[in-house]
């Protein structure tokens, strides 16, 4: 209650009084009654927390040392076949091992707790199956390998005595448990070598113009902020294809070569788990410096060098959501809370990319509340587009078309080489063109506004959402599991099976793709020379149920704008609406 303003549910103090006892028998046992037990520990910058740290002095070392313990109540587990990390518990389905789950606890806290990073401070863990006997639970030790991830059952429950005597002695542990609580939050400097190898050294990133520009102003305002003792807000903005990710993964990269403590944030989750499979693919580590921009409302002040928010436009009004509990929605603007945990918070933003309601990433936003902070910030425009083929002129065309810019609607120059902008005059034919591109050798995805309802998965596979006439088509995987040879969600755009599924705006923004076609739906169409919007015909409920409709006028031509920006090549365009396709007919 203490540690995080709320008192603790009905089915944690009942899960406490099943475990706890038996772990405090333990401790009696094994000489450690005056070990210091940390009872649902927070990974920090993390949702995450481990059933108990035990927390005492190194019996050989006379150094800290702990012992990280999660704490299960299972009586049965069944292995799950050609997963040794998964094993399949009654009521609960298939759950990470418990070995692995405390070592990576484990391996998470030396990567962020900077006392941890000491290699003279132990830290060990183990899985305590405390109702489970050898019968049922023997096969789970197999998958021990060191101190890391150790397990143990009722039936072991001498060796786990033992085990806790090994790595803690008999002495307080009340110095152990406040130098953890006390400690600085931080990525480690092994976890930033390995970030630098993986990132800035893996990839050679070339940066143009302002691209530099905005590169270098951080790195200048990181070296004043540790020389001097200075805060500042950079902001970066840009269209699409502009290089603010090139930028954001640049910095990640030499920042952690320099090991200066860094993450990268976003709010976009298909975004941050693509980057996270491909920055850590070959050191699984490296995947916890992406994080997401709700992860830091219980950071303290300056616990980070540097935060790199990407997508900013995605900053919500609150961290909270609906999942969170009613005493912890504290009301604090998640842009303060990001700009409080680093010393130089990096926000990279394009305004005109907000789809959903709460979502309030602007300029304006970001420098007022820097203002209120105290807080000096600079701005970078990139004016470069490296998406569309470098075309400029079409992302004016798509800002212009959608009244996102001055001047109206306007024909398309077919000598605005090399980006191509073509009109389907059926889905049929728009994915029969995309198709051919996929066969001479390009990268090609079709998308669509949210007018359609999107279903959970039938029992032989994806439902064909999406129907236009006597052309069916599903809309992208909703989770975050493969269905049939359709990949999961995070991967629609980069997986060459992701072709065949419609993705929309949530699966789409933050990616990029050759040969790019556009769907308008019935939710946005063109009446006696303006653009009519019509909730009525949307079926994103969250859009819907959030907006009033001048703000859903404003919401659904950025979702447009996102879906018309994804192109590197071209754009075939093809409307649901007869008097919309009429427009198009009349500019392409």
């Amino acid at each position: 209650m203490f540690a995080y303003g709320r008192r603790a549910g009905e089915s944690e103090q009942r899960a406490w009084a099943r475990s706890l006892p038996v772990l405090a028998s333990d401790l009696q046992a094994a000489g450690l009654g005056k070990t210091e037990v940390l009872v649902e520990y927070r990974l920090p910058q993390s949702s995450k927390r481990a059933d108990v740290v035990v927390c005492g002095m190194h019996p050989r070392t006379g150094k800290p040392s702990y012992v990280v313990i999660e704490l299960k109540q299972w009586t049965h587990v069944e292995p799950v076949a050609d997963a040794d990390d998964l094993c399949r518990v009654p009521g609960l389905g298939a759950v990470l091992h418990p070995v692995d789950q405390v070592s990576r606890y484990g391996r998470y806290l030396r990567d962020f707790v900077r006392v941890l990073d000491d290699d003279s401070v132990e830290l060990a863990g183990a899985a305590y199956l405390h109702n489970m006997t050898a019968s049922d639970g023997e096969w789970l030790e197999d998958r021990v390998s060191d101190d890391s991830g150790r397990l143990f059952t009722a039936t072991s429950r001498d060796a786990f005595q033992k085990f806790l005597a090994s790595r803690l002695s008999g002495s307080s542990g009340a110095f152990a448990a406040d130098t953890l609580l006390r400690s600085p939050v931080s990525p480690s400097k092994k976890l930033m070598d390995l970030a630098a190898g993986e990132v800035r050294d893996r990839e050679q990133f070339v940066l143009l113009d302002q691209q530099q520009t905005a590169y270098s102003q951080v790195m200048r305002a990181v070296q004043r902020a540790r020389e001097a003792n200075t805060k500042q807000v950079v902001i970066v903005t840009g269209g699409p294809g502009s290089g603010k990710s090139v930028i954001a993964l640049s910095l990640l990269g030499e920042l952690s070569r320099l090991h200066y403590p860094v993450v990268h944030a976003t709010g976009a989750r298909a975004f941050t788990l693509t980057l996270r499979k491909i920055a850590g693919a070959r050191a699984p580590r490296v995947q916890a410096l992406f994080k997401y921009f709700n992860n830091f409302g219980g950071a303290r002040k300056n616990d980070l060098d540097v935060v790199i928010c990407d997508e900013a436009h995605r900053i919500r009004e609150t961290s909270a959501d609906r999942f969170t509990r009613a005493e912890l929605r504290t009301g604090r603007p998640q842009v303060e809370e990001l700009i409080d945990v680093a010393r130089v918070p990096v926000f990279l933003l394009d305004e005109h990319q907000a789809v959903r309601p709460g979502e309030i990433g602007t300029v304006h936003a970001i420098e007022a509340a820097a203002a209120d902070l105290g807080v000096d910030s600079v701005r970078v425009d990139l004016d470069g587009q490296f998406r569309a083929g470098g075309s400029a002129a079409y992302d004016n065309w798509v800002k212009r078309l959608l009244g996102l810019e001055e001047g109206g609607p306007v024909p398309w120059d077919e000598q605005d080489a090399p980006y191509r902008l073509a009109l389907a005059e059926s889905p049929s034919e728009l994915e029969q063109r995309l198709r051919q591109q996929i066969e001479a050798g390009h990268g090609a995805r079709m998308t669509a506004g949210f007018c359609w309802q999107w279903s959970e998965p039938a029992s032989d596979g994806l439902v064909l959402d999406v129907q236009i006439g006597d052309w069916h088509r599903p809309w992208n995987v909703r989770g975050e599991k493969r269905v049939g040879d359709a990949p999961p969600s995070q991967h629609w755009a980069t997986d060459p099976h992701g072709f065949g599924q419609v993705g929309c705006v949530y699966t789409a923004q933050g990616f990029e793709y050759d040969w790019n076609g556009v769907i308008f739906g019935d939710d946005l169409v063109w009446r006696d020379g303006k653009w009519v919007s019509r909730p009525d015909r949307s079926a994103d409920k969250q859009v819907i149920r959030g907006a009033s409709p001048e703000e859903f006028h404003r919401l659904i031509r950025h979702v447009y704008k996102v879906l018309l920006t994804r192109g590197m090549m071209g754009t075939v365009l093809y409307s649901t609406d007869s008097e919309t396709q009429d427009l198009f007919r009349s500019l392409v």
